[in-house]
């Protein structure tokens, strides 16, 4: 049979008032306390029911990922992450995919609200920077928690990678190689980390004293094709670039493959470097050098802070990146 929290709290020899304290990750419970209910709930593989705590309280029990990325790995990687972290408070994790060119955004956040009453929102770009959506969650009282927003910080608990000095750092890396005409695959605009990204690529060339020559930069939207069509374009300059930095794996997989069709030696024709450390970085030949964003411990902290005491403060956790080499990078 199920386990029930009177079985919990006989085993662990506490109040039922005590086990629903540590359930509901409350403060005042002392350490030693909340590890021997944890052990049990763990040994009884108790789950409380949601609908139960919910009529027991204020609180739904539940969560929402709003989320528009073209990325499938981004997108698996955010919501294993929350998940994971929602298990440990026995939370619902609701997935809420949106079109960021949609005119439907506003209503269908809103309906989602008032369809669901979520505890909280986990934005992730580029609605994590939406103006009207921010307005519209503080107005309603709604807690959320941006994933690598490029505005307003202490309007919320957010997590983040510095988008910049990874950039710049896989800048460095290639320049090191002997690279200087270094063509730079953009994000979508409405993204932060895009303008990040490209920010930290432009200051690495200028500290190193090489000019920026704006032929070498150019847009995509953060997928293959996108990618792919962008490298088409720089590798047809009369000048081209001997490497190309993309903003993320998918768009660095698109330059790989442009290169493969012009019959281009890799690398020694042509190095390319990613940002994100995705599944295909290590599947695509070359396997690619990129920059190991960890998506899914940004998710699971994201998750911790939306799921923090109510008064607890705002909270900004910057995470570590790395610059990780493969076989599509070499020297000049």
């Amino acid at each position: 049979m199920r386990a029930t929290i009177k079985d919990v709290s006989r085993e662990a020899g506490v109040s039922i008032k005590t086990v629903s304290r540590v359930l509901n990750n409350e403060r005042y419970v002392g350490a030693a306390t909340r590890e021997k209910v944890l052990a049990v709930v763990a040994a009884l593989n108790f789950r409380p029911s949601i609908a139960a705590r919910s009529l027991a309280g204020r609180r739904s029990w539940q969560i929402a990922l709003v989320c528009d990325n073209p990325s499938p790995h981004y997108v698996y990687e955010m919501q294993t992450g929350i998940r994971d972290r929602c298990d440990v408070d026995g939370v619902r994790m609701i997935a809420q995919p949106y079109d960021r060119g949609s005119d439907r955004l506003m209503s269908e956040i809103e309906g989602l609200i008032d369809a669901t009453h979520v505890d909280g929102l986990i934005l992730t770009p580029p609605v994590s920077d939406h103006a009207q959506v921010l307005e519209l969650l503080t107005e309603r009282g709604v807690r959320f928690v941006r994933v690598s927003p490029g505005s307003a910080p202490a309007l919320s608990s957010s997590v983040y990678i510095d988008n910049e000095s990874a950039a710049a750092e896989m800048t460095r890396y290639l320049l090191s190689l002997g690279h200087k005409r270094i063509g730079f695959i953009a994000g979508h605009r409405d993204y932060a980390t895009s303008r990040q990204r490209q920010a930290g690529y432009a200051a690495a060339l200028g500290k190193a004293g090489v000019a920026l020559d704006e032929a070498l930069v150019l847009p995509g939207d953060y997928d293959f094709a996108s990618g792919s069509a962008a490298a088409d374009r720089l590798l047809a300059l009369s000048d081209a670039p001997t490497a190309i930095f993309a903003a993320s794996d998918d768009m660095a997989a698109g330059a790989l493959a442009s290169a493969h069709r012009r019959g281009l030696s890799l690398p020694n024709d042509l190095s390319v470097a990613g940002f994100g450390d995705d599944s295909l970085a290590g599947y695509v030949w070359p396997p690619l050098t990129t920059i190991r964003q960890p998506v899914r411990k940004l998710a699971w902290e994201a998750a911790d802070l939306l799921l923090a005491p109510e008064d607890a403060p705002a909270e900004q956790r910057e995470l570590a990146y790395e610059l990780v080499v493969r076989g599509s990078t070499a020297a000049v």
